[in-house]
């Protein structure tokens, strides 16, 4: 349903705008942003821009209603500002233009100035002031700035006078077939005109710029456009209007021929939707029905060139459909083991080797919350059943590879490092783990890592870096990564490289035990371990969210004396790996009672092989329980840590003898820590084994 808009003296902005800045939190820091940039008039740096300018974007409404987008060139120089309050525009009427029917005098306007070789623009809207019919005056009602992201860069020519027409006719489409829909899925750019009528009687109209990877819009069968939403200033113009008047015009333009498409219809904001997480970057889609199609063939006399490096960092950190698509697939069988081919393997340390997985089935890399580990299926020589294991995965989500980084200790990590090569294929399942981290956050972090620890603080700092780049926001974080010497110690140049690309917001301390033949300040900052006199001699007085990663003395080590800080327990994240489990002291979280444990015997139903056993009282947990019948169900760690042993539930509950820390839904059980519940209901305990 649309939003009523609205026009209040106690908010710089309308109804629509205002619901989607409270969704995502931000409404009383945009209302102060709002005040301070939203103004009535140019200021110098904007009147001195736009006369710089060959085009102009232009957001009208026509006499129906109808919102149109369009491109109008001139020579620079046609834009001017003769006061702060007043844009003039020499341009003649074009009566072949659909937009033109919404430039007169009174009219409310939108406008966009963007150069496309600086990425530099500038929105305006405000009012239709015309004397004569070769141009007009705007008087301004808002101006603002806007920020670079997702501008391709390109360089222009007038392939001829500007006054001149193309001599074509418009050519009217009634649905996105052909030229419109091949203008569409090579589209890396295009711009959308919406409006509002305020309660004051006042339209604001706005028009403005969208860019992602080349076919970011998605045409469907049904002909509707489906645009994912990147992250921006938090504004919401565009989809602030949509809500609240879903009508919107969008111009496409072929930027070497200088054919413009201009659409005018539908539009609809989709804040729920599982497309959004599988669209890498997409934080919101909005989709967008065509009811009229109008393509102008050389309607501009401009003709583009793209720059061989012009393309826009942040759209290249964004997704496509087919990437899309490949993952809604995987999500499909994510339960299911997958073959996964051994795209690349980088030994990283002495001891520590990555290997990059790719999946070899139709379905994508599901998406992962940095931090997570991959269940992997390894055959053993001299074993008929496959070994299965859990590695951190040390790849961020947004790099589109699993990447697991294996210390060579014990048979499977020594079976990798010794008989996996680049083409093999290994087994994987879905993501699981709940050891991550909140790249928005507010809050400082502090990574510490020891050890082969660090390949889940690597994943959190790689997507901590990513999301800030992506957004212009950074969570600010410090890493401590100790290691015995400088030839056992991973990822130096990938570490020095995110600390680099976070301009100085991410702060990497290195620590070596050993430092024979290295150099201090160059190969390490500390010697020694992390201890508390490191914490407190290093980090700025602060309030900071810790995440520890490491062997069991280590993480023991760090928690106990984060305690003896006074650092809530709340606070203090840690991911314990092979037979290593944190001991917590003073732990705040409230955790709903736990279920009790059957204290008679109690017969257990494995549905899927048709078998029944008996379960009693210290006999061991439903994992040890099913080995014994001849099963063997998927396990690694057997402490609850890392999900492998995750079983569906059929009927009746169980209880646990260890509180697990891996996630499990309510129908879920992890058998390696579990054993039926006291069973007050009558339900027989029936698992998927």
């Amino acid at each position: 349903m649309p939003i009523e808009a609205q026009s209040t003296k106690s908010s710089p902005w309308h109804a629509g705008e205002i619901a989607l800045q409270e969704k995502v939190g931000v409404a009383q820091r945009m209302d102060e942003v709002g005040r301070r940039v939203l103004r009535d008039h140019l200021i110098d740096q904007h009147r001195q821009f736009y006369p710089q300018l060959p085009f102009i974007v232009l957001g009208t409404v026509d006499a129906d209603g109808n919102a149109w987008a369009t491109l109008r060139a001139n020579r620079p120089g046609f834009l001017e500002s003769p006061d702060i309050h007043t844009l003039s525009v020499r341009l003649p009427r074009e009566h072949l233009d659909p937009a033109d029917a919404g430039i007169d005098d009174g009219k409310a306007i939108a406008m966009l100035g963007i150069e496309l070789h600086t990425s530099r623009r500038n929105r305006l809207n405000g009012t239709v002031h015309r004397t004569q019919q070769d141009g007009f005056d705007v008087r301004v009602g808002q101006s603002y700035g806007n920020c670079p992201q997702y501008i391709q860069r390109r360089d222009f020519d007038f392939a001829r006078d500007p006054m001149e027409r193309s001599g074509y006719d418009p050519v009217h489409f009634d649905s996105l077939d052909g030229r419109p829909a091949e203008m569409i899925a090579k589209a890396d750019t295009f711009f959308v005109a919406s409006y509002v009528d305020r309660e004051d009687g006042e339209r604001q109209i706005d028009v403005s710029h969208r860019g992602g990877r080349p076919g970011f819009v998605r045409i469907g069968e049904d002909g509707v456009l489906t645009i994912p939403d990147f992250a921006g200033n938090l504004f919401f113009n565009t989809l602030g209007n949509i809500l609240a008047n879903p009508l919107a015009g969008l111009v496409f333009a072929d930027f070497e021929a200088g054919d413009l498409l201009q659409l005018s219809g539908d539009a609809q904001v989709i804040l729920e939707s599982p497309e959004i997480g599988a669209f890498q970057g997409a934080e919101r889609l909005w989709r967008f029905r065509p009811t009229q199609i109008v393509y102008r063939q050389e309607a501009s006399p401009l003709r583009w060139r793209p720059r061989t490096d012009g393309a826009s960092p942040n759209s290249l950190m964004t997704g496509s459909w087919n990437e899309a698509a490949a993952r809604l697939r995987a999500t499909a069988v994510a339960k299911s083991w997958r073959p996964f081919r051994v795209a690349r393997i980088v030994q990283e340390s002495a001891s520590v080797r990555s290997f990059y997985l790719e999946p070899t089935d139709a379905g994508g890399i599901l998406p992962h919350v940095s931090g997570q580990h991959l269940p992997v299926c390894i055959k053993v020589e001299g074993s008929q059943v496959p070994a299965v294991r859990t590695y951190t995965i040390s790849s961020a989500p947004s790099d589109g590879v699993y990447r697991i980084s294996v210390k060579r200790e014990g048979l499977v990590s020594t079976r990798l490092h010794d008989a996996i090569r680049e083409g093999d294929i290994i087994e994987a399942r879905a993501p699981a783990g709940a050891f991550t981290i909140n790249a928005t956050e507010r809050r400082p972090a502090v990574l510490l890592a020891a050890g082969i620890g660090i390949t889940p603080l690597l994943a959190m700092l790689r997507h901590v870096v990513y999301e800030g780049l992506r957004t212009r926001r950074m969570r600010p974080t410090w890493l401590f990564y100790s290691a015995h010497s400088k030839s056992e110690r991973a990822f130096d140049t990938e570490l020095q490289a995110l600390a680099a690309a976070s301009g100085g917001v991410v702060r990497l301390v290195r620590l070596l035990s050993d430092t024979f033949n290295t150099v201090a300040g160059e190969d390490y900052e500390q010697q020694g371990r992390v201890d508390m006199n490191l914490l407190t001699t290093v980090l700025p007085f602060n309030d900071y969210d810790f995440y520890l990663c490491g062997p069991a003395g280590f993480m023991q080590s760090a928690h106990d004396g984060l305690r003896g800080l006074n650092i809530a327990d709340n606070r203090i994240h840690a991911e314990a790996f092979g037979s290593a489990s944190l001991q917590r002291s003073g732990d705040e979280a409230k955790r709903p009672p736990a279920r009790a444990a059957a204290g008679e015997p109690q017969p257990v139903y494995f549905m899927r092989s048709g078998k029944e056993a008996p379960w009693e009282p210290g006999s061991g947990t439903l994992l040890e329980l099913a080995e014994a019948c001849g099963l063997a169900p998927d396990f690694n760690c057997r402490l609850g840590n890392c999900g492998s042993c995750r079983t569906k539930i059929f009927s009746g509950a169980v209880a646990y003898i260890k509180e697990p820390t891996a996630d499990a839904a309510d129908d879920e059980a992890l058998i390696c820590c579990a054993v039926p519940a006291a069973n007050d209901t009558g339900a027989r305990l029936e698992l998927d084994i």
